[in-house]
């Protein structure tokens, strides 16, 4: 029989950087049962974004944050929308190329992710926040 499940999990940031929370949603597959399914994540904010990403050798996510400097500099004089801050527009455009969603298998009980892979929040603001994934699980 075919189920749904709907959770929220919140992660508090320190501002820029990655945040991993694949045990968290682990736990939940675990709880919810399901054998057989997709976990579909999706983050409720404009400036911050989803990624499976290797957890074992943090350069890698160090690289992916220098190259980000790279194309969307903060204070870049290209931006018009500062409100916030000179990284409120980088933050946006991060999060326009990167992804806010999340789907990934979920088989014989555990979600389809590689050796190497884990699930990260990417803050791409540069001061603390409250971020909110909304995880939805189907399956059976």
């Amino acid at each position: 029989m075919l189920r749904q499940h709907v959770h929220e999990v919140t992660i508090p940031t320190k501002g820029r950087g990655f945040y991993e929370f694949t045990r968290e949603v682990e736990r939940l597959v675990a709880d919810a049962g399901l054998k057989t399914g997709l976990a579909t994540l999706h983050v409720q904010h404009t400036s911050a974004s989803l990624l499976i990403q290797e957890n074992a050798d943090p350069e890698v996510r160090r690289d992916l944050e220098r190259f980000f400097s790279r194309i969307c500099p903060d204070g870049d004089p290209l931006f018009r929308h500062t409100c916030e801050g000179e990284d409120d527009m980088p933050a946006h455009v991060r999060t326009a190329i990167t992804a806010v969603n999340l789907s990934i298998p979920i088989a014989r009980g555990a979600m389809a992710l590689g050796t190497w892979q884990g699930i990260y929040l990417w803050e791409h603001r540069t001061h603390p926040h409250r971020r909110t994934i909304t995880v939805h699980l189907l399956g059976e």
